[in-house]
């Protein structure tokens, strides 16, 4: 069905036009009862949507695909994958559409992505739908790493269906609506090297240069300048995940951004206690995307990009394959750097100050958080009491406090900034027992806690009165914490 949308509401579709072989023309399953339960409204001010209209019924079929804006061409987009190491040649969108990129007030492109839309070509025995409480949760978490400045694909709304989903008892059925610089991963280039294409992977890879990474047109070497960057951005990503205590829970090579964006918070969350062997999704059975592997992994997966793109970084395969592990040896250094650039902020630390120290000073920390597994967030924070003199707040969570006082000495000795410190670490993240509560909440009609997070998380650095709860780690009797990727 398409509707007369809104003037503004402008819906391309450079991706089917430039790589049909990956477009999969689809549409969403008809909503019985389509409603708005959150929208962005500053996102839809950054698209230049009115979020007024997006607010009401035409806008709510919109944003859960039943009403398509005339010229639209909503796809399923084709892309492979390894999931937990297992290659699948033939993954795509099973729940999921793009319905087409948009173009806002600032001149960038961007696609506007649906999630649990209804069962595509590639669902593969899934029934392409989605409960509202993980869509809430993608929602949630998205936004509140857009607030922490973390390069993100974005919630612009959840819209609830009015069908019920049957997982292990029946839920109330959402459509995500997902913005994103693009939904080009790993997987994609996979897919079409998988094809035998020559031809659809190098229009795969100017088509990335074109929306991602443009100076790379000007290099020498066009396809090993976009893997170059890639691969920065990559390493860019996962440090910031790293000093954030950021666990993504299914770091897959289709849920690997060329863009370089975090996509996918299906099974993810923040860690309270500080352990890097720490796992939260109810499949990585063998911790393969435990919170300490994440670089490694991302490393990996890079790996898995430079086979893909080897008949297009040299005619020559001994030569293009020197040239990708060349090229793939750098996410170490580019990560090692962003890391150290990172934890010089967090520990409010002058821009002078020697790297290697740096990076010794902040891994001794964290070690000293390890044992008594004392919460990464609020240790972190209260180092900006400390650097005004006022180590209390900080020691109450260690157990061997000479250690500490000792490490403390060190690095008030290099003259740490508190202002710094509270610029660069957050009070508030999305604490996993608040983000339960919220979705249970939610997921039973009352939607006021899920709000209410909402709003604390939009401002991670600001103090407010009030909100000490959410700044609070965990009770003690809150377990070991699992989640779910909600199909």
């Amino acid at each position: 069905m398409s509707v007369a949308p809104h003037p503004a509401v402008v819906l391309g579709h450079r991706f089917a036009d430039e790589l049909p072989e990956m477009a999969l023309p689809w549409r969403a399953e008809q909503a019985p009862d389509p409603r708005l339960v959150v929208l962005d409204e500053e996102l839809a001010a950054e698209l230049g949507l009115d979020a007024r209209w997006l607010s009401g019924p035409d806008g709510a079929r919109l944003l859960a695909g039943t009403a398509v804006p005339e010229g639209a061409e909503p796809v399923a987009q084709a892309y492979a994958g390894h999931q937990f190491g297992g290659f699948v040649p033939r993954l795509g969108d099973g729940r999921a559409l793009l319905l087409g990129e948009i173009t806002g007030p600032d001149g960038r492109l961007r696609d506007l992505h649906l999630k649990g839309s209804g069962r595509t070509p590639f669902a593969r025995g899934g029934d392409g739908l989605a409960a509202l409480g993980p869509m809430l949760r993608e929602h949630l978490v998205s936004t509140a790493m857009h607030a922490l400045g973390v390069p993100t694909t974005r919630s612009l709304a959840v819209v609830a269906t009015g069908r019920a989903v049957q997982r292990e008892t029946p839920l109330p059925g959402a459509v995500l609506a997902r913005v994103a610089a693009s939904h080009l991963r790993v997987g994609s280039f996979q897919y079409a090297r998988a094809t035998g294409d020559l031809d659809l992977l190098r229009r795969l890879a100017d088509h990335a240069i074109s929306r991602h990474h443009p100076a790379a047109a000007e290099a020498a070497n066009p396809p090993l300048a976009l893997f170059e960057a890639v691969a920065a951005a990559q390493a860019s990503l996962v440090a910031r995940w790293m000093l954030l205590g950021f666990v993504h829970g299914v770091m897959n090579t289709d849920n690997t951004t060329i863009s370089g964006e975090t996509i996918d918070y299906g099974p993810c969350a923040f860690l309270d206690a500080y352990d890097p062997s720490t796992v939260y999704s109810s499949i990585d059975h063998g911790g393969r995307y435990a919170h300490g592997n994440q670089p490694a992994v991302a490393q990996w997966n890079l790996a898995r990009l430079a086979e893909a793109m080897l008949p297009l970084l040299h005619e020559d395969e001994e030569r293009a394959v020197e040239l990708a592990v060349a090229s793939l040896d750098g996410f170490r250094t580019a990560y090692e750097a962003a890391w150290t650039a990172g934890a010089r902020a967090k520990l409010g630390l002058p821009a002078g100050t020697d790297p290697a120290l740096v990076a010794a000073l902040a891994e001794e920390f964290l070690t000293l958080l390890q044992a008594p597994r004392a919460d990464l967030t609020s240790s972190f924070r209260a180092l900006a009491a400390a650097a005004r003199g006022d180590a209390e707040p900080l020691r109450r969570n260690f157990l061997d406090v000479d250690a500490l006082d000792d490490w403390v000495r060190r690095w008030r000795a290099l003259d740490p900034d508190p202002g710094a410190v509270e610029r660069a670490n957050p009070l508030y993240v999305p604490r996993n027992h608040l983000v339960e509560e919220a979705l249970e909440a939610a997921t039973a009609g009352d939607t006021g806690p899920f709000q209410r997070l909402l709003d604390v998380v939009r401002a991670p650095f600001e103090e407010r009165p009030g909100l000490e709860r959410y700044a609070a780690p965990a009770p003690p009797d809150f377990g070991a914490y699992r989640t779910f990727c909600g199909t």
